[in-house]
């Protein structure tokens, strides 16, 4: 395994490619004790080129073992978007009776013909017999392609036991598009989604379709679908992900009536194309979820060296019913607790007290635990992180507006990006008079987890490495917070 140095803006915790540039996850699938991520890769330099497949491997979502590129360009196009399954009972017939894996994802390039420019995306298969680690392409590639769509890429496979074929949910345009399959190699349309709903700010990628019981409860499950939105220069939140819920026959989704209004995954600027982990056991019964930490904005010229992008930490996705909708929940993945170390337990101190405790400290990775007091009559309450004489990132709440919100203005470099510096929020209310809040710092981002996975944001900073100091701010030096830790995390890329 090769030993990646500690590069200024490195993250400690956080997938980062050993080098070179690095964007969506790919072929997210659990086999035989490990979690495979994939990820979008050019192994020739740090922006977007031609695309790959990077590969790793882990069983702990914590860290991570680097394996060679698993699938590169050859004569059918570049290697976009995908996912990856376990085909248990071999209908692929690439097995010998055995399962394995089974890549199904997008070839790219340029229509031939009369408009040589237009681009083609066609899908296509490569499988496994070794555990992942060597893949052969399809001989019958590319499996399904269609005359009109010019996007037509990114797809999300799975096995619907109900009506006991493989469902594939594509991105087309500005709508998703539904094929099934017996075997992965031969796919029929089926059903069609988007038109008329969601946000179309730009155009539809990376689609993933799930289901989920709400609340825990068997007898009550919806489907969840993500689709991500490419950043348009009329909008300024750039690249995002939203998601919907509804029924799910194995050929039509249905939306609720909550898929009316738009609701996204994460309210920061930077957690993009994330999709989830197939093949999780049904004893664990999680559905894990991880996305790449950029925003297609200005991805390209974040300022790191020899490297490019990391992918945010592991995530578990839940659906609870708020105001009579089922609602998506995200915290981060249990495991994690297992890469942390304590530095910091408080129970019931003072907020003055607080602040002086957290004065000499100097951190770089690590999570914060807190509940802060809040009340309408104060502006905003909150963390500053990364902190020195120049610089902060600030994690605040305005009770009064109900709006959680990180504000990277002060955060460091950001000259790279017009549109990056800046504060974003979200609408978040509470009715207790504490807010809760689980933070994951690294070192060149944040991760908001408020009032146990509710509001979500996630955002790239660029601090300087001596950046280290934490504090509170906004409430009196007498007011109670109920609890505040610190762990340390470390981890391996």
């Amino acid at each position: 395994m090769t030993v990646i140095t500690n590069e200024q803006y490195r993250p400690e915790y956080h997938f980062t490619p050993e080098t070179n540039w690095m964007n969506d996850p790919n072929g997210l699938v659990y086999y035989k004790g490990e979690y495979h991520l994939f990820y979008q890769h050019h192994p020739q330099g740090t922006t977007w080129g031609p695309m790959h497949w990077g590969h790793a491997v882990t069983t702990d979502l914590a860290s991570w073992e680097h394996l060679p590129i698993a699938l590169a360009p050859d004569e059918h196009g570049m290697i976009f978007s995908g996912s990856a399954v376990v085909d248990w009972h071999d209908t692929t017939g690439f097995f010998g009776g055995k399962s394995g894996l089974v890549a199904i994802f997008t070839h790219h390039d340029q229509q031939p013909g009369a408009d040589p420019a237009r681009q083609r995306q066609r899908q296509s298969l490569a499988y496994s017999k070794d555990e992942g680690r060597t893949w052969i392409k399809y001989e019958g590639n590319p499996v399904l392609g269609h005359d009109s769509y010019v996007d037509f890429r990114d797809p999300k496979v799975f096995w619907h036991p109900q009506t006991a074929q493989w469902v594939m949910i594509l991105a087309t345009g500005q709508t998703v598009s539904f094929y099934t399959s017996p075997n992965l190699k031969d796919w029929a349309f089926a059903s069609e989604f988007g038109e008329g709903i969601g946000s179309h700010d730009g155009v539809w990628e990376c689609p993933d379709l799930f289901p989920l019981a709400v609340d825990g409860d068997p007898a009550n499950v919806k489907w969840v679908m993500f689709v991500s939105i490419g950043d348009d220069p009329a909008f300024a939140e750039g690249s995002r992900t939203q998601y919907f819920t509804g029924a799910f026959d194995g050929k039509t989704f249905v939306p609720d009536e909550a898929s009316r209004e738009i609701r996204w995954i994460d309210y920061g600027r930077d957690n993009y194309a994330g999709v989830s982990w197939s093949d999780v056991p049904a004893e664990d019964g999680r559905r894990i979820y991880v996305g790449w930490m950029s925003n297609w904005r200005y991805a390209n010229q974040t300022p790191t060296e020899g490297w490019r992008s990391a992918m945010t930490i592991a995530r578990e996705l839940t659906l609870t019913e708020r105001d009579g909708a089922a609602t998506l929940i995200s915290l981060p993945a249990r495991e994690l607790e297992n890469a942390r170390t304590p530095l910091v337990a408080l129970k019931n101190v003072a907020f003055g007290e607080l602040q002086a405790k957290l004065a000499g400290l100097e951190l770089d990775s690590y999570e914060i635990e807190v509940e802060l007091p809040i009340g309408a009559n104060l502006e905003a309450v909150g963390l500053k992180v990364r902190t020195s004489a120049d610089e902060e990132t600030i994690i605040g709440y305005h009770a009064g507006a109900e709006e959680l919100y990180v504000d990277r203005s002060r955060s460091g470099r950001s000259d790279f990006h017009k549109d990056f510096a800046g504060k974003h929020g979200v609408k978040l209310a509470n009715t207790d008079g504490r807010l809760r809040l689980r933070i994951y710092v690294d070192r060149s981002s944040v991760e908001v987890f408020a009032e146990d996975g509710l509001a979500v944001m996630t955002e790239l900073i660029f601090p300087d490495p001596e950046s280290k100091g934490l504090t509170v701010f906004g409430a009196e030096p007498n007011a109670i917070v109920s609890s505040f830790a610190i762990y340390e995390i470390g981890g391996k890329k």
